[in-house]
């Protein structure tokens, strides 16, 4: 089904600062800042005993607490799928591609803190790049996901590597 699209993924800590920030339609930088804003406020806003689906500004968005990062998913409607389209994403498949995602990072980096985002963020920009594809998840393999990034992160420790 080609109707489901990610328009943008956050990961935030519960300050409200985002720490990543990944978008797959274009928006103009203030929309973004604006709309960054409004969707960290209601999710944080909400208690562990509301649902983890809003619908905000024509976006669905599904959200997940892990410690002390929020990850955010945004969908809308393909807009190859005509204006007012219906947006029928599977909430409970885009928490279980979260929960993928948690889970390959904490393979990566052990158990994912916010710090290994912020440090390492070119390294989880990669991962994620590796599972989303222009708003389409096309891989949720860990190995598969990984093994790029563990080639890039062995070439580096070599004496003789390309990145020296």
């Amino acid at each position: 089904d080609r109707s489901k699209m990610i328009s943008f993924i956050l990961m935030v800590n519960k300050q409200g600062q985002t720490r990543l920030s990944s978008y797959y339609q274009w928006m103009p930088m203030e929309e973004r800042v604006a709309l960054e804003s409004e969707i960290i406020r209601k999710c944080l806003s909400r208690s562990e005993l509301q649902c983890s689906f809003l619908e905000y500004r024509g976006f669905k968005v599904i959200y997940r607490r892990y410690a002390s990062l929020f990850f955010i998913v945004g969908t809308k409607a393909d807009i190859d799928a005509g204006k007012g389209a219906e947006n029928n994403e599977n909430e409970m498949g885009m928490l279980e591609f979260i929960h993928t995602l948690v889970e390959t990072m904490d393979k990566w980096a052990g158990s994912i803190c916010e710090l290994d985002i912020m440090y390492q963020l070119e390294e989880v920009h990669f991962l994620l790049d590796e599972m989303v594809m222009n708003g389409y998840i096309v891989e949720t393999n860990k190995t598969n996901i990984l093994r790029p990034i563990d080639l890039l992160e062995r070439e580096a420790k070599t004496a003789e590597g390309m990145f020296r």
